[in-house]
C-alpha cells in the first residue's frame, strides 16, 4: 500500500517538481498513481460513518438502485429493458448499485476507475460521480491576464505557484477562458471530464447514457463563483486546501455541464437533458416513489430516510444532477 512518503518521492521525479507541474499532472499523480494514488489504494472511501471520507447516492442502496431502474425502464420506453445490458463505470469495489436487487436487463456489469471497456452494441451506461473524479485544471486572472496554477515541492512542503505559460494541454483549449475576469477570479477547468466522455461514447452502441455527478454551467463557473469549486473531502469534512494530504484526500471540482451536453450531441445522441436528482426521480421514477412511501405508511423508515437524503432540496436532491440523453 503506497504510504505519504511514497508520494513526494514520485513527485520530486517529475521533472518541473521545483518550479512547478500544472495542478492536472498533481492531481493525476495524487488520484491514480498505481501505488499512492487516492482511487487506487485499497482502502474504503465511502460510507456514512467517520472513518470514509464522504457517502454518494450509492451509500443510500437499495433505494438509490430501485429508482434507477424505474427511471431507467421509463427513459428505455418503448423499448423492452430486457434488450440492453446495464454498464456502470466508475464502481467502488465491491460495490454497484445494482448489486444484489432484481433488475430487467440483460445484463449487469461494473467496471472500476481506470479500467479499460467495452461496451456492448445495446447498453445503458450508468455513472455516479465518474465525470467530478477526473483531474482538473486551475487558472486564475492576475495583473491583466489568465495564469495558470501549478504545484511546486521545496523540501518537503508542497506550494502553489503560477506557471509563466499555459501547459499545452490547457493551451489547447485557452480560447474557452473569458476575456477579462475580476482580479484573482479562479477558474477550475474540467478539461479531463470531455475526454473520459468520449472514452464511453465513441464506441458503437445504441441505448441510454445516464451520469449523476455535481456540475455547473459555463457561464457560471466563468462569471459568478470566483473562488472556483476546487474542493477536498477527508473524513467527511469539506475543505479547500487541496495539496494537503496527497494520495489521502479526495479532490474534485464541479463538472462543466454544456462540455457534456455537446459532446453527447456530436456523437449522435438525441437532446441531452440535465434535471436536479430531485427532479430527475420525481419525473422518471414517480410510481416507485409513491410505492416505497406507500408500503412504510405510518413509520419513519430506513428507507424513508434514504428517501429524504436523496430527493430533499437540503440534503441531495439540488446538490447533484442527473444527465441523460438516447441514441439510436
Amino acid at each position: 500500500m503506497g504510504s505519504l512518503s511514497d508520494f513526494f518521492e514520485i513527485f520530486t521525479t517529475e521533472p518541473e517538481a521545483a518550479t512547478g507541474v500544472p495542478f492536472a499532472r498533481f492531481m493525476e499523480l495524487a488520484m491514480y498513481h498505481p501505488t499512492a494514488g487516492y482511487y487506487t489504494r485499497d482502502f474504503r472511501r465511502v460510507g456514512r460513518d467517520e472513518k470514509a471520507d464522504f457517502f454518494t447516492a450509492t451509500t443510500f442502496s437499495p433505494v438509490f438502485g430501485e429508482l434507477v431502474i424505474a427511471a431507467v425502464v421509463k427513459l428505455l420506453a418503448p423499448a423492452r429493458p430486457a434488450d440492453f445490458n446495464f454498464v456502470e463505470i466508475g464502481a467502488e469495489p465491491g460495490g454497484g448499485i445494482l448489486r444484489g436487487l432484481p433488475h430487467p436487463f440483460a445484463g449487469y456489469q461494473t467496471i472500476l476507475l481506470g479500467q479499460p471497456f467495452s461496451l456492448p452494441p445495446r447498453v445503458v451506461v450508468f455513472s455516479n460521480e465518474l465525470f467530478d473524479a477526473q483531474p482538473f485544471h486551475r487558472v486564475v486572472w492576475r495583473h491583466g491576464r489568465w495564469r495558470e496554477l501549478a504545484v511546486a515541492l521545496t523540501g518537503r512542503t508542497l506550494r502553489e505557484v503560477e506557471l509563466p505559460e499555459f501547459s499545452a494541454e490547457l493551451a489547447a483549449h485557452a480560447s474557452r477562458l473569458p476575456k477579462t475576469a475580476s482580479e484573482d477570479y479562479h477558474i477550475d477547468l474540467p478539461l479531463r471530464s470531455v475526454p473520459m466522455l468520449e472514452r464511453i461514447i465513441g464506441q458503437k452502441w445504441a441505448g441510454l447514457f445516464l451520469a449523476f455527478d455535481y456540475g455547473k454551467y459555463w457561464h457560471e463557473l466563468a462569471e459568478n463563483i470566483p473562488a472556483g469549486t476546487g474542493r477536498t473531502y477527508h473524513r467527511q469534512k469539506m475543505g479547500n486546501d487541496l495539496l494537503a494530504r496527497p494520495g489521502r484526500q479526495d479532490l474534485t471540482c464541479h463538472i462543466c455541464w454544456d462540455w457534456l451536453e455537446d459532446g453527447l450531441a456530436r456523437a449522435g445522441f438525441g437532446e441531452a437533458r440535465v434535471d436536479s436528482q430531485e427532479s430527475f426521480f420525481m419525473s422518471y421514477a414517480a410510481e416507485s416513489l409513491a410505492a416505497i412511501t406507500a408500503a412504510e405508511a405510518g413509520s419513519f423508515s430506513s428507507r424513508k430516510r434514504m428517501l429524504i437524503q436523496l430527493l430533499h432540496p437540503a440534503n441531495m436532491g439540488q446538490k447533484f444532477q442527473a444527465l441523460h440523453a438516447l441514441r439510436k
